[in-house]
C-alpha cells in the first residue's frame, strides 16, 4: 500500500458518498447518468477538443500529473522564477499530486462506483458511447479532477491567481491555451471528463473538493514559507 507524504492517512480527505444507487428515472443517480448521456450526444467541436486536450494519455503528455508538471516547467520562464522558487514549486506540486492520487484511488476502490458507460448502456441508451475510451477502474471520484485541483491549489498559493499560457500539447497538435488562473484550468480539466463521458458531475465536483483538501494540507504541513513568490 502506498503511503501519502503530507497526509496522515489515505482517507484524511474523504469524499462524501455518491448519490444512492438507483435505476429509477426520478432518482438523483439516474439524473447524474442522464447528464453525461445528454452532454455526450450534443458534444460541440470545442468541447471535443477540450476532451482531447486534457485526455493526457500515456505516451502523449505523461498522464495528468505530467501535464501539470509541464505547466510548472513553463511557469519557470513565464513567471521568471528563481532557482529556489522553482525548486519549491516542483517539490510541493509533485507531493500534492502524489498524495491526491493516493487519496483518490483509496476512495475509488472503497466505493467502487459503476462508470457512466456501463450504467447508460444498461439503463438509458444501449447505443450511446463516450467520446474517448473509459479507463478500467472505478469512477468515483474523478482522478483528473482531484489531481488538477490539488495542483491548482498549490500553484495559486505559490504564485497567486495569475494568468498563464499552456503549450504542453504542441507536439500532438494542440494549440496553446490561455487561462485566467490555475483554478480555471483545473475546472476545465474536470469538465473535460464530463464531456468525454467518463465521469458523473458528482465525481468531478467531489474530486475537485478532495484535491483542494490535499493541496491545502500539503501547503500547511510542508511549505517552509508563506505568501506568493510572484
Amino acid at each position: 500500500t502506498l503511503r501519502p507524504f503530507a497526509l496522515r492517512s489515505a482517507d484524511e480527505c474523504p469524499t462524501p458518498p455518491p448519490a444512492g444507487w438507483s435505476t429509477s428515472r426520478t432518482s438523483e443517480f439516474y439524473a447524474q447518468a442522464k447528464r453525461v448521456h445528454d452532454v455526450g450526444r450534443l458534444l460541440t467541436k470545442e468541447q471535443y477538443q477540450t476532451v482531447l486536450y486534457w485526455a493526457d494519455n500515456p505516451g502523449q503528455s505523461g498522464t495528468p500529473v505530467g501535464h501539470w508538471l509541464a505547466i510548472g516547467s513553463q511557469l519557470v520562464n513565464q513567471r521568471r522564477l528563481s532557482a529556489d522558487d522553482a525548486a519549491e514549486m516542483f517539490v510541493l506540486l509533485t507531493l500534492a499530486q502524489a498524495d491526491a492520487f493516493i487519496a483518490i484511488w483509496h476512495e475509488k476502490y472503497r466505493l467502487s462506483l459503476i462508470r457512466p458507460v456501463t450504467y447508460i448502456a444498461r439503463y438509458i441508451d444501449s447505443a450511446w458511447t463516450p467520446a474517448i475510451p473509459t479507463p478500467p477502474f472505478p469512477e468515483y471520484p474523478s482522478g483528473h479532477s482531484g489531481q488538477s485541483a490539488a495542483a491548482a491549489t498549490v500553484l495559486t498559493a505559490l504564485l497567486g491567481a495569475v494568468p498563464f499560457e499552456d503549450s504542453s500539447n504542441l507536439a500532438i497538435g494542440h494549440a496553446p491555451r490561455r487561462y485566467a488562473s490555475f483554478q480555471e484550468a483545473a475546472d476545465e480539466a474536470a469538465m473535460s471528463r464530463l464531456y468525454g463521458g467518463l465521469h458523473y458531475p458528482m465525481g468531478n465536483e467531489n474530486g475537485k473538493a478532495l484535491g483542494r483538501c490535499v493541496g491545502r494540507l500539503v501547503l500547511e504541513r510542508l511549505r517552509p514559507r508563506s505568501g506568493p513568490t510572484r
